[in-house]
């Protein structure tokens, strides 16, 4: 192709940033780039893409990334003065500028703080660690509460000086589940960003984007801490205006997320919908409507990969858990619970099946229905989901991955235990 006094022998591009082409004319080659007037206008905004942003944005992101980053900068920026007004109430409240007060008990009290949190932190993580994956958002949005709470206590806490270190070591433990709980929901939206395997770079260049709003915050609270020092009012206002934009930031940060992974609350809205009218909502659409508020106590709940006891007592009970079911898996219901017990050969697709069935039995479970059905009944129910999932998880599961949902994995809270069971007859 002769152009330019020239032939383009090649093009390159780089992601959808930068195209360039080769030019060869007299036995020479030159490169050089698409829309050159465009290029030295764009140098600066390249320069910030190839600090704060993945290598390859937009395509090796996710769609959502930079709704969800735009608003979780403007809660990380919020946050940051609210901790600098934390922090100044903290150490007033210690002792700093207040020559009655000693080193050796501002020291213990701070030393009171951190020690709490510790001990906050491994417990939190060892009661909800295994659900910060399955209610990512939730805990997100939880987190961030929390957080704001603490900061609030943090603030208070030079007013009710003998209550002072009970306050302070309180606001510890809860900033240390905020620590356990944003860090581990953090890496598994990141998990979901990424899409060239690229989860360190993503989590890199957040940090490089939280950095740059700190150091922001940072400048700005050099200005407002002279200014709210000698005013609680002061300082109470800004604290609730950090906040409330906080929070609403971080709302909309997990409501922007879309998740193409299946968890309890997004496969119920799928299931349920197409039960009503066999149409399957889109991953954006069931994401709109997947509630972000943490859920403190359900009706009926469910329990996926339980003991074999949490299902059956007897050998008669495991014949009527077996009874029409061929799957890896056995669902029954006690004590107000649907439990779910989990085969070691079960695929991903034995799971949402045994998901789907365990959300159809809870949701006639919390139907109004006259009088309490014994345990007979219950298996009766049981039977009866067993021929629903028969006739119609198929073309469910199929229709689901039409629809843009990543069936080859799931974000269920599935517990470890695994069952092998034998029938009478075997």
């Amino acid at each position: 192709m002769e152009e330019r006094g020239g032939v383009v022998v090649a093009s390159e591009r780089y992601g959808s940033a930068e195209s360039w082409k080769y030019w060869a004319k007299d036995g020479a080659m030159e490169r050089r780039e698409v829309n050159e007037g465009q290029s030295k206008g764009n140098s600066v905004v390249g320069v910030f893409k190839s600090v704060f942003l993945p290598q390859g944005y937009p395509e090796s992101v996710s769609d959502d990334y930079l709704q969800y980053q735009f608003w979780d900068t403007v809660q990380a920026f919020s946050s940051s003065l609210s901790g600098t007004l934390a922090t100044q109430a903290s150490l007033k409240g210690v002792g700093v500028g207040n020559q009655e007060a000693t080193v050796a008990a501002a020291t213990v009290t701070w030393l009171l703080r951190d020690g709490t949190g510790m001990l906050g932190r491994i417990l939190f993580a060892w009661q909800k660690g295994s659900k910060l994956d399955s209610e990512a958002k939730k805990w997100r949005l939880f987190a961030d509460g929390l957080n704001d709470i603490a900061m609030f206590m943090e603030i208070l806490a030079p007013h009710f000086p003998a209550f002072f270190t009970l306050i302070l070591c309180t606001a510890g433990v809860f900033k240390s589940v905020v620590g356990v709980a944003g860090g581990a929901t953090r890496a598994a939206l990141t998990v979901h960003q990424a899409r060239r395997d690229n989860m360190a770079d993503i989590s890199a260049k957040d940090g490089s984007q939280e950095t740059l709003v700190n150091l922001a915050g940072l400048l700005l609270s050099l200005i407002l801490i002279p200014l709210v020092t000698d005013s609680p009012r002061l300082t109470l206002g800004l604290f609730f205006l950090f906040t409330i934009l906080h929070l609403f930031a971080n709302y909309k940060a997990v409501r922007s997320v879309v998740m193409e992974t299946f968890n309890e609350a997004r496969l119920s809205i799928v299931f349920q919908r197409y039960l009503r009218d066999k149409r399957i909502p889109s991953p954006a659409e069931a994401n709109r409507r997947e509630p972000v508020l943490l859920e403190f106590g359900k009706s009926v709940p469910i329990k996926l990969g339980v003991k074999l006891q949490e299902v059956v007592q007897s050998p008669d009970q495991l014949d009527l858990a077996l009874k029409g079911n061929n799957m890896p898996f056995l669902v029954g219901i006690r004590n107000g619970c649907v439990c779910v017990c989990l085969g070691p050969e079960a695929s991903v697709g034995d799971e949402i099946r045994a998901a789907c069935q365990a959300l159809w039995l809870s949701g006639r479970l919390n139907a109004p229905t006259p009088g309490h059905p014994n345990q007979r009944g219950h298996w009766e129910t049981v039977h009866e989901s067993h021929k629903l999932m028969d006739a119609i998880f198929s073309e469910f599961l199929k229709g689901a991955e039409a629809a843009g949902w990543d069936v080859k994995r799931t974000l269920l809270d599935w517990d470890e235990w695994r069952v092998e069971w034998k029938t009478k007859s075997s």
